[in-house]
C-alpha cells in the first residue's frame, strides 16, 4: 500500500511540474551592458576612452592583457521566449577608438552622411 501512495505522490507531482498557470506575469531578465543602436550611432573614430565610456559605460569586460579591447556584452529573455545576446568589442590604438566589431553596425544614414561629407569635400 505504501508503494501505490508514493507512486500516486510522484506521478501528481510530476504532473504539476508541467501545468503552466495562465495569467502568470514572467519578467524579463537582463544582464550585462545595455548596448543599443542609438550608442553605437555615436561612436566615431578618434574617439578617447573617456569618451566612449561615456557614451557605453563601463564595459563588461576590461581585458587584463590587452588593455586596448573593451567588451561589452548584454543578455536579456522576456518571460518564456529564447534568451537574446549581443556583444561588442571596441578597440583601441594610443588611447582612442580605432574600430569596433559585434551585433551593432553603424546606421546607414550616418555612413551615407559620411559619404556625403568626403563628396562634398572634393568639389
Amino acid at each position: 500500500m505504501q508503494k501505490f501512495i508514493l507512486i500516486l505522490t510522484l506521478a501528481a507531482l510530476s504532473a504539476c511540474s508541467t501545468l503552466q498557470f495562465p495569467g502568470v506575469y514572467k519578467i524579463a531578465i537582463e544582464q550585462g551592458n545595455v548596448v543599443n543602436q542609438e550608442m553605437i550611432d555615436q561612436l566615431k573614430p578618434g574617439m578617447s576612452k573617456d569618451q566612449v565610456e561615456y557614451i557605453m559605460g563601463s564595459p563588461l569586460v576590461k581585458d587584463t592583457f590587452n588593455v586596448d579591447r573593451w567588451d561589452y556584452v548584454y543578455y536579456i529573455k522576456r518571460g518564456n521566449d529564447t534568451r537574446e545576446q549581443y556583444r561588442m568589442a571596441i578597440f583601441f590604438k594610443d588611447g582612442n577608438l580605432n574600430y569596433f566589431t559585434g551585433d551593432f553596425l553603424p546606421s546607414a544614414t550616418d555612413q551615407q552622411a559620411a559619404t556625403d561629407a568626403d563628396d562634398d569635400s572634393e568639389s
